[in-house]
């Protein structure tokens, strides 16, 4: 291959390793070891034969049983008639191999193998002179080559967007990120064996819709082309749930991917998971027992017990959880004297406090009410809630599918479950009088007329299933993403997620 004089030396390089590995392929090929063999079966993982043999006594021959191994060489060290192999399989843990030149007829192959190939290799097995886990191989074979050479993990994969963008590379010299990822998977198999045993039915919804609803967010657009219409990417579960409990369903619920069009930050990514479900004849009293419960056998099931630290926070999901009242708590952390539903005060008070505004933005003061009221929660409020923690009984003009609270005028029957400042999850009592949700829909619609792209849009059809009659109905929505995050201990919403969302390079 000609050499580019623009190209940078780390580049040239890079090329100059990968033709070096091409002729290393073409060398194991002669040498009769098929280069893409179709399947391999060790007998053994790494994190297996450790746990069988967890302190070996230094040379000692651990019977004659012949195991094999396989898995990517992290590191390789030839000694003449001697090599060691240090192997790294799908278990997460490592196995050493050592090849002797005087068993091994294919011994001088070895010389053809790089970092990052993956072997397969047969023996039985042994203990080092410094009592390390041994291979004592008596037959190998390359199962892939490796045709760029792995990154220094000290050096090569620090920066955290490379290790999102190439999270492959980050699984491969980086194992123990794969902790918070086999976290979440046990996690949502925990929530799918707590719902299917209270009789709840998974289901699946569509994630293209017309009328995109369930949540104020503004939705991603697509084409259809040969129904030449635009569809928008699912914002919420919710509506589409809601029409099967309409259609005779008792208790549904799915744990599916959400798109909102938003910013992105340490706990929004615009493609997140979510579980919701829909209970007839339940409240959202009982769904908070629901949620209690569910939880804390989930963190004492994958964590032993049911606290845990998050960033240096203890966090006890022992229940019952505390609750606390969303707006007695948002006047007394902001120092009101008024009831937060006063609006002309509540505005007043603002404008005082909070006169600026961005470029082209609303002074708070003048923005709709459902604006200013969850801009003064996330203000005031949410941050400062450690938790876990119930905040119970939101005001009407942010919750519009939930239904009004049966003694406090204003109010609806709604509560968040929130940890270090973080909602995990929303739930109601749901909205099921179809005039009094049209009268919701229409506030809604009238915001986005204004200019609000995350105000609701009104949908006819789930109006229409609402006449046919929906029993009263508990819901709830619960982030996969950030109970993941509180469970794996990690301090951002893309180290639980494989592969989150990035510009572009």
């Amino acid at each position: 291959m000609s050499d580019n004089p623009d190209r940078r030396p780390e580049q040239r390089s890079l090329n100059e390793q990968r033709d070096q590995r091409l002729r290393n392929l073409e060398a194991l090929a002669e040498r009769g070891f098929e280069a893409y063999p179709y399947a391999y079966a060790p007998t053994h993982t790494a994190a297996r034969l450790h746990a069988l043999h967890p302190s070996p006594e230094p040379g000692e021959r651990l019977g004659d049983e012949r195991v094999v191994v396989a898995g990517r060489v992290m590191l390789l060290r030839m000694l003449g008639k001697l090599t060691f192999a240090t192997l790294q399989d799908g278990s997460g843990g490592r196995i050493q191999a050592s090849f002797q030149k005087d068993k091994l007829e294919a011994y001088n192959a070895l010389k053809k193998v790089d970092l990052g190939d993956w072997l397969e290799v047969g023996g039985t097995l042994y203990a080092t002179k410094t009592g390390e886990l041994t291979v004592d191989a008596d037959a190998f074979r390359p199962l892939v080559k490796s045709l760029r050479p792995l990154p220094d993990k000290h050096h090569g994969l620090t920066e955290k967007e490379a290790r999102y963008r190439q999270r492959y590379l980050d699984l491969m010299v980086n194992p123990e990120v794969k902790h918070a990822f086999e976290l979440r998977g046990k996690a949502t198999s925990y929530i799918r064996r707590y719902l299917d045993d209270l009789g709840f039915l998974e289901v699946e919804t569509p994630v293209l819709q017309a009328v995109p609803g369930g949540a104020e967010a503004r939705p991603f657009v697509t084409h259809h082309n040969a129904l030449d219409h635009d569809f928008h990417l699912r914002i919420s579960l919710e509506l589409y749930l809601k029409r099967l409990i309409v259609g005779g369903f008792d208790a549904v619920y799915e744990i599916g991917r959400n798109f909102r069009n938003e910013g992105i930050s340490y706990k929004h990514n615009p493609e997140y998971t979510m579980l919701e479900l829909y209970w007839a004849g339940k409240d959202y009293l009982d769904i908070l027992a629901l949620v209690e419960t569910m939880y804390s056998g989930l963190v004492r099931e994958l964590l032993g017990a049911t606290k845990l630290t998050y960033q240096g926070t203890v966090l006890d999901f022992t229940p019952p959880w505390p609750r606390v009242d969303y707006t007695g708590e948002l006047a007394k952390r902001a120092g009101f004297d008024f009831d937060p539903l006063d609006e002309a005060r509540l505005r007043a008070w603002t404008a005082e406090k909070h006169p600026g505004s961005a470029a082209g933005e609303l002074p708070l003061a003048q923005r709709p009410l459902n604006q200013l009221f969850d801009k003064l929660y996330d203000i005031y409020v949410e941050p400062n809630l450690v938790g876990p923690v119930f905040v119970m009984d939101h005001p009407e003009a942010i919750s519009p599918l939930a239904k009004r609270h049966r003694s406090r005028p204003g109010l609806v029957e709604r509560f968040e479950p929130v940890a270090v400042g973080m909602e995990l999850g929303n739930a109601f009592s749901e909205l099921n009088d179809p005039l009094d949700q049209r009268e919701r829909f229409e506030r809604q619609q009238a915001l986005r007329d204004a200019g609000d792209e995350e105000a609701q849009m009104l949908d006819e059809d789930f109006l229409t299933a609402l006449e046919y009659g929906m029993p009263p109905t508990g819901g709830l929505g619960l982030g996969i993403d950030r109970l993941a995050m509180l469970l794996a201990d990690v301090p951002s919403i893309r180290d639980v997620i494989l592969f989150p969302l990035l510009r572009p390079e």
